[in-house]
């Protein structure tokens, strides 16, 4: 059923309302209703080649095919209004129902939200909240890599067949969250990445998890989409705020004017979390963003760091406005950003980082 065209889930849902069976349905396609010539003739005539190469490749230990009604299926998901009929799972497939939480944001961060969802995820993760998240560029990636980096587990959920790795230079990244987590779809083998099946992916996400931490999002971000349907599916919404000059920003100050709750540290999550997931806070061993940066003893680095601030700002103003020569700057700022206190942006900007 899944490979026939034009059968989505709420197609799905309707025929096996209208038949006592997958069975009866493919006996007498000619009695479905509501499907089109298309689909009647898939059904009379299924590609059955296409089919085999399916089961051959999820012939594999690590390889899964759910259904609907397999008692492996995420009872969350199913929660949702529409559920998919299949979930293609390679990895560790029990790992779906675990309790987790969405990690979203921009596929351009900036290095300050790159580190805050390294740094979110590797704290909930070794705490024992699974990561999950859609394996695309910038906060996605931050946040599988911080879940794995703190010996947690995360989910990958992909826009495309199981047998593509989309972006391609993730190729290295989704082997270990397979090794070590789970990737999903509920698309068929050989699906190309297209643009329409991103939004899809994003319900999964959402209805996978307890709840949605949106890192970094401008307003027509597709994360904001995740989390308007993580709130549809009545899930918890968390947003990161940000410096108003970010656009990046922008989307999460939204959420938080619509009711997301405004999230500083890892235990504003898990106090809102923590009792549905069995999550022990005392495995925390602090917050994953802080605001107390290890700061060299220099007087003259106290006096840079104070006039950085975590607004971007150039480093001609810095200089007049610590009094420090351009040099001594300069050399300060070097060290500070190999410290990873410090990040250079374009513009011969610069911004503090908390860690």
């Amino acid at each position: 059923m899944h490979r026939i065209p034009g059968v989505g889930p709420a197609t799905f849902a309707r025929l096996l309302n209208q038949f006592s069976s997958l069975q009866a349905l493919f006996e007498n396609p000619k009695l479905a209703e509501g499907i089109s010539e298309r689909s009647r003739s898939a059904l009379l005539s299924p590609d059955w080649d296409q089919i085999e190469r399916d089961f051959a490749w999820f012939d594999a230990p690590d390889r899964h095919i759910v259904t609907l009604h397999d008692a492996l299926y995420p009872p969350l998901l199913k929660e949702i209004a529409d559920p998919p009929s299949l979930l293609f799972v390679q990895g560790e497939v029990s790992l779906l129902s675990q309790w987790q939480l969405a990690v979203v944001g921009s596929r351009n961060p900036s290095p300050s939200g790159r580190d805050n969802a390294f740094e979110f995820a590797r704290f909930l993760a070794s705490g024992g909240l699974s990561i999950a998240s859609g394996l695309a560029m910038g906060i996605d990636a931050a946040a599988h890599q911080g879940a794995l980096a703190g010996q947690g587990k995360t989910i990958a959920v992909v826009g495309t067949g199981l047998d593509r790795v989309y972006p391609a230079k993730h190729r290295d990244l989704a082997y270990d969250i397979a090794e070590r987590g789970a990737i999903v779809s509920e698309f068929a083998l050989g699906t190309s990445p297209r643009a329409e099946n991103f939004p899809r992916r994003n319900r999964l996400i959402s209805g996978l998890s307890l709840g949605t931490l949106v890192i970094e999002a401008a307003i027509q971000s597709g994360s904001l989409i995740t989390a308007r349907m993580a709130l549809e599916q009545g899930r918890e919404v968390f947003a990161i705020p940000g410096s108003i000059h970010n656009p990046l920003a922008k989307g999460c100050h939204r959420l938080i004017r619509e009711g997301a709750k405004l999230v500083e540290t890892a235990e504003d999550i898990i106090e809102e979390l923590g009792a549905i997931a069995g999550v022990d806070s005392d495995r925390f061993e602090g917050s994953a963003v802080s605001n107390a940066d290890l700061q060299p003893e220099d007087p003259d680095y106290q006096v840079l760091l104070a006039c950085l601030g975590y607004d971007p700002i150039e480093i001609d103003k810095l200089i007049a406005e610590s009094g420090l020569t351009a040099e001594i700057v300069s050399s300060m700022l070097l060290l500070l950003e190999l410290d990873g206190q410090v990040a250079s942006l374009s513009g011969g900007r610069y911004v503090r980082v908390g860690r």
